[in-house]
């Protein structure tokens, strides 16, 4: 068994999509971080593990998550119909094959599904990453997979939009096998609460940069 983290706030529309893409033998354990549409309703009729998370946040719900999984790996996804629950195994396979410690999806984007300001951001983070850490990656994609015990002993300490970055980079600092692998990225559904609007984006990089002057 493969457990799923999804950070969810406001996505009841997308649910039940994104859980019947889930494959036999990954478990979705959906954080709920204060929604106010009954996404954690939506979610636990169909039968997801629900977690509830109070304190606001990318990073916090991340982290509830990982405590509450129980499989030896992980994935983290994002829960706005994005990303296909059922390219997990393309992440998963190396790590379970011992070839990688972390892969990450870069996302290979549908014409507006990525905005502009949103795509020139991740890539200025992505050359700092291959600066720091070697790794060949073009993407901080939201879609990953690794062991859960190696991910939680990073220590990654951001709980806001930072909590991405951070991990690379401690995954980075502690020489793992990090790789990425392309996965299709659509059309969200409804509105972004970081990449969709400018004032998102901005808080998103604000958070980065305290990771990159942090480590």
């Amino acid at each position: 068994m493969i457990d799923v983290v999804l950070p969810v706030l406001d996505e009841a529309a997308a649910l039940p999509w994104v859980l019947n893409r889930l494959l036999p033998g990954y478990r979705a354990i959906v954080v709920d971080n204060g929604s106010s549409d009954g996404s954690a309703e939506v979610a636990g009729a169909l039968g997801a593990t629900v977690v509830h998370e109070a304190r606001r946040g990318y990073g916090a719900a991340v982290h509830a998550g990982l405590e509450a999984a129980t499989a030896e790996v992980v994935c983290v996804l994002d829960a706005d119909g994005t990303l296909d629950p059922a390219d997990l195994p393309a992440l998963t396979s190396p790590v379970l094959a011992d070839t990688a410690d972390l892969v990450l999806g870069a996302r290979d984007g549908v014409r507006g599904a990525w905005p502009l300001h949103a795509r020139i951001a991740n890539r200025a983070l992505a050359r700092t990453v291959r600066r720091r850490t070697g790794a060949a990656l073009t993407d901080l994609g939201p879609m990953r997979a690794a062991r859960r015990a190696d991910l939680l002993g990073l220590g990654v300490a951001d709980r806001r939009s930072g909590w991405p970055l951070e991990a690379v980079l401690r995954a980075g600092t502690a020489g793992w096998r990090i790789i990425e692998v392309p996965v299709p990225y659509g059309l969200r559904t409804g509105r972004s609460k970081v990449t969709g609007t400018l004032r998102g984006t901005l808080h998103a990089i604000h958070d980065m940069r305290g990771v990159l002057a942090g480590i």
